[in-house]
């Protein structure tokens, strides 16, 4: 009597490669998460809009030492405020000129799926990319796409400028006298918001 035929050896492999392919997808669920927290901990720290507008610590600086010293203690506590302004003028200029915005979307796409969606290796002339060289390899190629073969760089940079000129108008005007900043906050710049670790966050150094 013949003995039974053994249960294929395939099926186990496969079920394993299923159950790992949603890997790739969860990690990039798992970085948008912790950028949406990051972010929502830093824009907690924004100061209300009343105290940014109230006209009436408003007045012309009596020398350029005085704009600078305001500028540096009106930066240390809107900072967050400010960066709002930058980020609301980016994204209402690029709205107003959408194939920017379309090639903006279209870079974007393409590192998700480079980085996050494709599993297969990247082969040119029969060598395989490694990690870095990919990125190295969209790097220039949104580097060249958005500084030389489309506007995007030139929206980007008018944005940025408008933005920063309405940031330092408001820091030269406004009389920091009446504002409370802590020892921890003026040390702090502007920059400090996407270099440094809010309190309470753990940041994106364990994402990566």
């Amino acid at each position: 009597m013949s003995a039974p035929a053994a249960a294929p050896a395939a099926a186990p492999t496969a079920l394993s490669s299923a159950t790992s392919a949603p890997a790739v997808p969860g990690a990039l669920g798992a970085i948008v998460g912790r950028v949406k927290e990051y972010g929502a901990t830093i824009f907690k720290q924004q100061k209300p809009w009343s105290e940014v507008l109230d006209r009436n610590t408003l007045s012309k600086p009596a020398n350029l030492t005085e704009a600078l010293g305001r500028i540096k203690k009106n930066t240390a506590y809107f900072r967050v405020n400010y960066l709002m302004v930058v980020l609301t003028t980016c994204v209402v200029t690029f709205a107003m000129h959408p194939s920017s915005l379309f090639i903006l979307a279209m870079l974007l796409g393409g590192w998700i799926y480079l980085l996050f969606i494709r599993t297969a290796p990247v082969v040119i002339s029969g060598r395989q990319l490694s990690e870095r060289e990919k990125v190295l390899g969209m790097s220039a190629i949104s580097f060249i796409t958005i500084f030389f073969l489309t506007s995007v760089g030139t929206v980007f940079f008018s944005a940025l400028s408008f933005s920063l000129a309405v940031v330092l108008a408001h820091g030269a005007f406004r009389e920091p006298d009446n504002l409370f900043i802590d020892d921890a906050e003026s040390q702090q710049g502007f920059f400090n918001i996407l270099t440094g670790t809010p309190a309470g966050s753990t940041g994106l150094a364990s994402v990566v």
